[in-house]
């Protein structure tokens, strides 16, 4: 079986190929061999694939072996991929083509863009702009353990309303002595109930550093009352997990924010919005909620107000 790392080593491809490896094979489900090696491979063993395949523009799921390089961020492999016959025009995805993918990435001048090509929109080009500041703005740090809640154009005020939560009054205007009361992290009652909330440009963010509770379905759909939310518990077991709250409703559940991967049904502006935010998943979420924090601080802590929420259950899908 070849692992990731295989595909930058030409040797190792071309042992498999003399072995009888058919280059237009199916890998595990994921693509043929040259989808495989645009993402994880060098651009001498793309090439070798590119030579090799029936045709280098076949589609996985919506996407050719173009569109994953760009995707993945393989200026090299897309070049090479180019220079074989790919078509960095071609149409898929929503409209979107490799061409205008790369328009939109650290690289917008990897193609020559013909004539009648469609650049991007005047929305698309403020989404750009506004991913690269919220990336900036928010940096990186560890997450695992954490969960969020980012809901559109209401404040903390209005969240403590709606969790009907008890504001947790900070003894010496010290923010970070509730953290010390529930420093042994254990899970249990109060450690679930106590989360934070901060007010951000566009809404506010409901936060927990430890636990799942900010991200629970009666949170979620409590929050989103009149507007949309998004929240994700960072699960250090299984991964990120998001959900969608509209008007008072979980939507959509087991997303997996920032994973890079959109389906080919989707729209386009979702097509953007995956790609801008791969692999950073609380970026994501602020952007699907709309919200435009300046630090990282909503997410990290100390948040603008503790909050205990009443028990009850969370898990429910109903009030």
């Amino acid at each position: 079986m070849m692992g990731w790392q295989s595909w930058s080593e030409p040797a190792e491809v071309r042992a498999r190929l003399a072995a009888g490896a058919d280059p237009d094979g199916d890998v595990r489900g994921l693509g043929g061999p040259l989808h495989q090696a645009a993402e994880w491979g060098s651009a001498e063993v793309v090439a070798e694939l590119a030579s090799l395949v029936g045709d280098v523009d076949v589609e996985h799921e919506g996407r050719t072996a173009l569109w994953i390089a760009v995707q993945a961020d393989k200026p090299d492999n897309a070049r090479v991929l180019v220079a074989a016959g790919a078509d960095p025009w071609r149409s898929m995805m929503a409209g979107w083509s490799p061409g205008r993918l790369s328009l939109v990435s650290r690289t917008p001048d990897l193609f020559p863009v013909p004539p009648a090509a469609s650049g991007l929109s005047p929305a698309e080009s403020a989404a750009v702009a506004d991913a690269h500041r919220l990336l900036d703005a928010l940096g990186d740090f560890y997450y695992d353990g954490l969960s969020l809640c980012c809901v559109r154009g209401i404040d903390a005020a209005e969240a403590v309303r709606r969790l009907e939560a008890t504001v947790i009054e900070i003894e010496g205007d010290d923010p970070e002595s509730v953290l010390e009361d529930l420093s042994d992290r254990r899970l249990n009652q109060q450690a679930l109930l106590t989360v934070g909330v901060t007010d951000v440009p566009g809404g506010c963010i409901v936060s927990q550093p430890w636990a799942y509770g900010a991200s629970t379905p009666r949170v979620t759909r409590r929050l989103s009352v009149g507007t949309v939310s998004y929240a994700m518990y960072a699960n250090p077991k299984s991964g990120n997990q998001g959900s969608i709250g509209r008007n008072g409703v979980l939507t959509d559940w087991d997303l997996h924010p920032g994973g890079g991967w959109s389906g080919a049904d989707e729209p386009a502006e979702e097509i953007l919005r995956t790609y801008l935010y791969r692999h950073r998943a609380i970026a994501y979420c602020c952007a699907y909620a709309d919200l435009k924090p300046t630090g990282a601080r909503p997410i990290t802590g100390p948040p603008d107000l503790w909050l205990e929420l009443p028990p009850r259950d969370y898990w429910s899908l109903n009030d």
